[in-house]
């Protein structure tokens, strides 16, 4: 693991009526960058169909994350995308402003051969400048409050580090 990057293991407390939980997010706080409207995003117009039927095929996680967190500028007003063509890979959910992109794993992801590949494009998704968050199906669909609790505590955080970096900055 880089220095740059690492695992938190973020526990949200109990609300009233629902347990606290443990939800593992994977950062990387130091390479934020801005979005960078000249270079498009990294946006692949060759996957522009593939995230089209991607979008129409949302899975049961997928879906429930884009109504009641992520649509609609629900989440802080904080505008994501879905399904959207970055270099060679298509996000489930992209937020340009915060450089975040946000993957939702099933079952599948826990196969070697797989959570390889996603090690790989993790990789080259940061060094587009873009952090990475991912989400088990389980997680979205049983504990939807943590959830939003988790990725609010980044937003505050990322947040937080650009206020820093502009005041620091000459």
């Amino acid at each position: 693991m880089s220095l740059n990057r690492y695992v938190v293991r973020h526990i949200c407390p109990p609300l009233e009526g629902v347990g606290g939980g443990l939800i593992n997010i994977y950062f990387n706080l130091f390479t934020m960058k801005e979005a960078n409207k000249s270079n498009f995003w990294k946006y692949n117009p060759e996957l522009n169909s593939f995230a089209k039927q991607n979008r129409r095929n949302m899975t049961k996680a997928e879906a429930c994350l884009w109504k009641y967190l992520l649509g609609a500028r629900q989440l802080m007003g904080y505008r994501f995308n879905r399904q959207r063509p970055v270099g060679e890979y298509i996000a489930d959910f992209l937020c340009k402003e915060l450089m975040l992109i946000i993957e939702v794993d099933g079952l599948t992801h826990q196969f070697e051969e797989v959570r390889n590949n996603d090690i790989l494009r993790e990789k080259e998704l940061e060094t587009l400048g873009f952090t990475i968050i991912r989400l088990d199906d389980d997680e979205v669909l049983n504990d939807i409050d943590n959830v939003k609790r988790t990725l609010m505590y980044f937003i505050e955080k990322y947040v937080e580090r650009k206020k820093i970096d502009q005041s620091s900055s000459p």
